[in-house]
């Protein structure tokens, strides 16, 4: 049964005549004379006031400072874009001449006085203190009705030795098939837990038989590697020795009858020539060629003398 509230301490009137004693929070609102849009009234359940828990009141607190951090991160944003908005147009106007500079000024038709943080005046008033309006009571609805009693006497209701009869059935059932439960659930877990060390076992044994396999792998890998190697080296080793003798044997072919061949080539350029032979040729052939030559313009002019004198004598008679 839900006790009647009722306000101890009597309402009194404020120190200060026709001011109130409180900050009232619905001032200033306009009143709808309908009951249902006043704050003050109790909705739903009125036999249990609503009470926040300290979790949600937490919750609550969260929410609202995240709002708050979500607008500050936002504004900071805004003004980035703002700021990076001006840069960009600030950019966009060339670099001064020489001897001359950027200056900012006012086009407006009255000048202001710009000033990087304004004039503060600091303004003080006395007001009168103001009290904090009492919290609204719950409301708690005045009880109505009659109560009613009624007498029931030992054994008019439960007989505990008809009645435990089929409660301990249900008992002894519920324990037994619990138990049951219980021991089949054990066995299952001790059943899983022996699949799970016979799979760990088994995939233990993959990983090992698979890093053999790889080993092995890698050893043969290596192996044929060494192999191919020692194959390049023995090609290339033969390749040389057959470079090597076929150098060998072009140069002794080549230098057997090198003497030979070299003063006779040497012979026919003239480099070795016989004294007797080379003063002939050089000497008595030019100066018998010279003397040949005169003989022959000598017996020329001779016959030429006596073809003149032939003619002489023909043109005479």
């Amino acid at each position: 049964m839900a006790s009647t509230f009722t306000f101890q301490q009597a309402p009194q009137a404020s120190a200060s005549a026709g001011k109130a004693g409180y900050r009232d929070p619905f001032a200033g609102k306009k009143s709808t004379g309908n009951i249902m849009h006043d704050k003050r009234v109790v909705r739903g359940n009125t036999h249990r006031a609503t009470v926040l828990t300290q979790s949600a009141q937490a919750e609550l607190v969260r929410a609202q400072k995240e709002v708050d951090t979500q607008k500050k991160v936002a504004t900071q944003k805004a003004a980035k874009q703002q700021q990076a908005v001006e840069t960009v147009k600030r950019s966009t106007t060339p670099d001064p001449i020489e001897g001359r500079k950027h200056m900012d000024i006012q086009t407006e038709r009255y000048l202001e006085d710009l000033k990087d943080k304004p004039d503060e005046v600091t303004q003080e008033t006395q007001t009168d203190p103001m009290l904090d309006r009492p919290p609204t009571p719950t409301y708690v609805p005045f009880k109505i009705g009659r109560d009613a009693e009624t007498q029931i006497q030992d054994g008019d209701l439960f007989d505990f030795d008809t009645e435990v009869d089929p409660i301990l059935d249900v008992l002894v059932g519920k324990t037994l098939e619990q138990a049951m439960l219980e021991a089949m659930q054990e066995a299952e877990v001790e059943d899983m837990r022996q699949q799970q060390m016979k799979f760990e076992q088994r995939r233990k044994e993959e990983v090992l038989e698979s890093q053999r396999l790889e080993d092995a792998e890698r050893r043969k890998f290596e192996e044929k590697e060494r192999r191919k190697k020692q194959e390049m080296a023995r090609i290339r080793r033969e390749k040389e020795t057959r470079e090597k003798l076929r150098a060998r044997m072009f140069a002794k072919s080549f230098l057997t009858n090198l003497e030979n061949r070299v003063f006779g080539r040497l012979e026919d350029e003239g480099w070795f020539h016989d004294s007797v032979e080379r003063e002939v040729e050089l000497e008595f052939f030019p100066w018998l060629l010279d003397q040949t030559d005169k003989e022959l313009d000598k017996n020329r002019k001779a016959r030429q003398m006596v073809d003149d004198l032939i003619r002489a004598a023909v043109t005479s008679q």
